[in-house]
């Protein structure tokens, strides 16, 4: 009677590991135009600088590279199964980076403890990032206008595709905007859409309700221009 051969996890490495970090997939992710799979953080992280493959180097997307990503759950689920303990030390990982956040933030001044960010689904929000809220895809176009005081600090954002929950608000977004420019604290911008400037508590959803979906189904994303704050007064 011939007896199986037990195969052993590095047998698989090949399949389970990536390309970028060289450890095992976290989050596995696939670009949808090659079906080459990294972990989440590594490409989102890698399409900061390029829209390239970093493994075979094809250009993803023109522009924004991040809609050409889906994870990969299945594939999670089984490197879990072949790695023995791996779960576990990831998700003691998550913990300890939230706790380490946290504390940060709390170390912090007000005005700063809850600043936006991408996260790493490249989604802009604050707190828990809403991660299971409905998403929306928004384009930032800087406004320009060479009479505005400050324009010359106010430029293009080199990435100005982003995703983010229909929650978020055009407060966050300013917020964002501030940390991407590296604007002063003390710095105004405001953001408009269709030519109106937007209240810092409306939504994205609010705004897409009332003043985007007008344009019909076919304008998508969602195009918000930001400028300096004018004053009126």
């Amino acid at each position: 009677m011939t007896s199986q051969r037990k195969h052993l996890v590095k047998d698989f490495n090949h399949f389970i590991t990536c390309y970028v970090c060289k450890g095992y997939l976290i989050k596995p992710t696939t670009v949808t135009e090659c079906l080459h799979t990294f972990c989440k953080s590594c490409i989102v992280q890698h399409f900061d600088d390029s829209n390239d493959c970093p493994k075979c180097g094809i250009q993803v997307h023109e522009t924004n590279p991040l809609e050409m990503l889906r994870l990969d759950n299945t594939l999670e689920e089984i490197i879990f199964k072949l790695v023995p303990g791996l779960r576990e030390k990831e998700q003691q990982h998550e913990v300890q980076f939230w706790r380490s956040r946290k504390s940060k933030e709390n170390g912090e001044d007000g005005c700063r403890s809850k600043r936006s960010r991408l996260d790493d689904d490249g989604d802009v929000g604050d707190g828990d990032y809403h991660r299971s809220d409905p998403q929306i895809a928004i384009c930032l176009d800087c406004l320009r206008n060479n009479s505005l005081v400050g324009e010359n600090i106010v430029r293009g954002l080199m990435k100005k595709f982003i995703r983010c929950s229909t929650r978020v608000t055009v407060g966050t977004i300013k917020k964002f905007l501030s940390l991407k420019l590296k604007l002063p604290s003390s710095y105004e911008l405001d953001v408009l859409c269709n030519g109106e400037i937007m209240g810092k508590d409306h939504t994205m959803e609010f705004i897409y309700m009332t003043r985007w979906r007008l344009r019909g189904e076919n304008a998508y994303p969602m195009v918000l221009e930001y400028r300096p704050r004018i004053d009126f007064g």
